[in-house]
């Protein structure tokens, strides 16, 4: 018997270590951005009464929902009612007040008092029990020039949760925009790891995949060389699609372009951990009128079926009506194939024929019951 490979065992470390394969766990359905000054302790139930508002004057019923979205009725009313109780019970899973780009730049006084002013929105959502799963500030970019505006902005908003909580909450994490230079990238998790030790707990972040000169760094490894902190990468279409020189028209998360990005964080990251997360349309409907409402809701899930087609599981959505087009369309993607992908792995585990002639890989299961895991997750 041969001897095995001189190196071997650090090499098969450095995989494990790069490459941990984990199971998933849960991953919210989107982002939802909101400018800082605007963010208040009212800010999650007024998104969920506004899209319950629109779904009632405008979704009346899962005929309705079937016509606008292109749901089959086999399932349109399971999507109807599942959409009506996420709306209810939790229309937010993912919150992020925004101090970047939905913010814009403010005198140093007035920041810093927006900063308070979520901090107490936060204390207040926590309080009700309100406070969505994953919540969190995104900071101004390094890139920006001004790196001290964004600690500071960071360093009051997680002082004064600790402050008046006693910790921060589960689900915390915050965004990385605009990462021109790799080496940003390792300054922000060293600026965190000097947060996390005034209060302990451990601080992740989410990068920003908003610029060409970005995919130039994104490589298998990347993640493992700041230490477990990055959690997430999220792509921004209009930085993105504005750096590469497309027309104004053509900024759409379904460009060509788009998907060569997008494709480009799925090798990076593939194995990692690291979550993945598409951008936004930029769009409110043009008028409360039901075909102003079902053109806006219409454009969005055409997007959002995009990404999901292409991996991304995950989105932002920068208007309440946005929160109805993305359950709608999250739900009836899960659902169309959730029974045929049953059938495939109880035939597989139980060695016999599928039917319809598939011939499933050991690969394709692996995926299969990735995809139910994932509609368990996403369905309410």
């Amino acid at each position: 018997m041969r001897a095995v490979p001189e190196g071997f065992e650090e090499v098969y470390r450095i995989q494990q270590a790069r490459y941990p394969a984990a199971e998933a766990g849960w991953q919210p359905v989107h982002t939802v951005y909101v400018p800082a000054d605007r963010f208040t302790a009212h800010t999650v139930a007024e998104w969920g009464d506004q899209a319950l508002s629109l779904v009632k004057s405008h979704l009346a019923g899962p005929g309705e929902l079937g016509e606008v979205f292109g749901v089959p009725a086999e399932i349109a009313g399971a999507v109807h009612a599942k959409v009506l109780r996420k709306l209810s019970s939790e229309p937010v899973e993912d919150l992020r007040v925004d101090f970047e780009d939905g913010y814009g730049v403010r005198p140093g006084p007035v920041e810093d008092g927006h900063v308070e002013q979520a901090v107490e929105a936060v204390a207040a959502l926590h309080a009700d029990g309100a406070l969505p799963r994953r919540w969190g500030p995104r900071v101004k970019s390094f890139a920006d020039g001004d790196p001290e505006r964004a600690l500071r902005t960071l360093d009051g908003f997680v002082s004064g949760v600790v402050a008046r909580i006693g910790r921060l909450p589960a689900g915390f994490t915050v965004t990385f925009p605009k990462v021109l230079m790799e080496e940003y990238l390792g300054q922000f998790a060293g600026v965190l790891a000097g947060i996390e030790a005034g209060f302990g707990g451990r601080l992740r972040f989410e990068m920003q995949v908003e610029a060409p000169q970005t995919l130039a760094f994104l490589r298998p490894g990347l993640a493992e060389t700041l230490g477990g902190r990055l959690a997430a990468a999220h792509f921004g279409v209009f930085d993105y699609t504005a750096a590469i020189g497309l027309p104004p028209h053509e900024q759409r998360l379904d460009h060509p372009a788009c998907d060569h990005a997008r494709h480009v964080m799925q090798t990076a990251f593939a194995g990692t951990g690291v979550e993945l997360s598409d951008g936004s349309l930029a769009a409110a409907p043009a008028s409360d009128l039901a075909r102003d409402v079902h053109a806006l809701w219409r454009r969005h899930a055409e997007t959002v079926r995009h990404s999901l087609r292409h991996g991304f599981y995950q989105g932002w959505d920068m208007h309440p009506s946005h929160l109805v087009s993305r359950f709608s369309t999250v739900y009836a993607f899960h659902l169309a194939r959730y029974e045929v992908y049953r059938e495939r792995v109880s035939a597989w585990e139980e060695r016999r024929e599928a039917g319809g002639g598939v011939m499933d890989e050991p690969a394709t299961i692996r995926t299969l019951v990735a995809a139910l895991r994932r509609a368990d997750a996403a369905l309410p």
